[in-house]
């Protein structure tokens, strides 16, 4: 059912305006500490949101919210060239790792924004309460999300440096190939318990 309002319209300009763009800033801004300027050099060591949309991601994401259910939306990824990062054994790692960081990063210092403003509750407006609460569920969301072993999310660059070098071997081309899939029914089928665990999570860094 098509539905519209303020909640999803927070949603999707988060998302598209902070939640992504900071995410893929970061793994430019990672590879370019560790030697890599492809990123740099294609203009994507920015913030500009304009700079990091993908058309057909955004609008996956605008359809996905705007019917309710499952969120899917994407922003452009980041080129990375891993022959350029001085680390060769975890550089990789290091900059699939920070998007996911960049929004946990986010999530911790809108917790502690929340957790101050909490016991002044009556002095504050309660839809800015809500407002805080939601930026810190979907960073968490994301950050978890991408953590997630399977290709193109970053946790599976993670997977591949942690295996022997013979299982990313057999593994790569198997999840290169069916990666969207295997990821689809994970968030079918597990989709509820990772919002559970979200939503638990939230409210731990809240302390609500």
């Amino acid at each position: 059912m098509f539905n519209i309002g303020p909640e999803q319209l927070i949603l999707i300009g988060f998302f598209l305006l902070v939640g992504f763009p900071i995410h893929e800033f970061a793994h430019a801004l990672a590879a370019w500490w560790l030697g890599d300027g492809t990123a740099k050099l294609f203009g994507r060591l920015t913030l500009n949101p304009i700079v990091h949309f993908d058309p057909l991601g955004g609008m996956m994401l605008v359809i996905s919210v705007l019917f309710g259910g499952l969120i899917i939306g994407w922003a452009k990824p980041t080129p990375v060239n891993p022959a350029n990062l001085r680390d060769r054994r975890n550089g990789e790692v290091i900059v699939a790792l920070a998007g996911p960081a960049s929004n946990l990063l986010m999530a911790l210092v809108g917790a502690l924004v929340l957790r101050l403003l909490l016991p002044s509750e009556a002095s504050v407006p309660p839809r800015l309460l809500v407002l805080l609460f939601d930026f810190v569920l979907f960073n968490v969301m994301l950050g978890v999300f991408n953590l997630i072993p399977i290709p193109p999310l970053d946790g599976s660059t993670l997977l591949f440096r942690v295996v022997s070098p013979a299982t990313a071997w057999r593994l790569r081309p198997v999840l290169a190939q069916y990666g969207f899939l295997i990821l689809l029914l994970v968030v079918l089928l597990g989709g509820q318990l990772i919002g559970r665990l979200v939503v638990d999570a939230t409210r731990i860094l809240v302390g609500v």
